[in-house]
This record gives C-alpha cells, structure tokens and sequence, in this order.
C-alpha cells in the first residue's frame, strides 16, 4: 500500500541505494531491486502482465465528482458516508495512474470483501444495483 504522491520512482530509489551501499561494503552480496511482476490469463486465452504498483489516491469531500457520486446516491434513497477504503481496489490504477475521476460504492460490508466467507443478500444487492443507477443518472445529468 502506498501513500497519495508517491511513485513509482520515490518507493524504489531508498530501496536501490541501500541495495548499493550494501553490495559495496560486501561484494560478494548480490542484491536487485525491482517490483513483483503480475502475470494472468484471461477469460479470453490473453496474458496480461504488469508490475503491481498501486499508487494511493484521495479526493476531497468538496471535490465536484465525489460531490455528484454522493448526490446520485442520496437521490434513490441512500444514506452514504464519505470515508475510504481499508484496502485496494483497481481505483489504484483508474485514479491512482489513469487519473480517471473514480469512486468506490459496494452494496455489502468492507470486512466481507474477498473472504472465504464473503456473501451478499438480496437486499443489500438491490440497494447497491440501485446506487449505482444513482450514481449513473447523476453523472449523465451533467
């Protein structure tokens, strides 16, 4: 986990010159530094492979599309709470590195997200289906 502002660059550089200093002082030490590379295979037969950097984002309460998100959510009825998420999401990249406008909106509870014991109920996936047509209508009206 990172935090907002840093990159890709700022998180490895301490880690590369320490590696440095220490292979100095001994040469027989061997050290690279590098970022774990993700490699999968989708649905359709595709690799698709990455570094897993996950840069931290935030948007202020103010912000224009937090404050549309927000609003398309009052509108059918729901009470949200502006906070942030405990842990990550593809948010990481979209706002994170895209700098896509992004927000998080999930029908059930945070501690249940990818647990073996996840689940959802029926309501909680009507409201949800229903947030998410809020956030929509509210995002096309501008």
């Amino acid at each position: 986990r990172l935090l907002v502002g840093e990159t890709m660059e700022s998180v490895i550089k301490p880690l590369q010159e320490l590696a440095q200093k220490l292979m100095e002082n001994d040469p027989q030490m061997k050290i690279k530094v590098s970022y774990s590379v993700g490699k999968e295979k989708c649905y359709t037969g595709n690799i698709i492979e990455g570094e897993r950097f996950f840069p931290g984002w935030l948007y202020e309460k103010d912000d224009e599309f937090t404050k549309i998100a927000y609003e398309g959510l009052k509108s059918v009825g729901l009470n949200p709470e502006i906070t942030q998420y405990s842990f990550c999401t593809n948010g990481s990249h979209y706002a994170g590195e895209a700098k896509i406008p992004t927000v998080g909106f999930g029908p059930s509870r945070e501690n249940l997200a990818h647990t073996i014991d996840e689940h959802i109920e029926i309501e909680q996936l009507i409201k949800g289906t229903e947030g998410y047509y809020g956030i929509l209508k509210s995002l096309y009206k501008k």
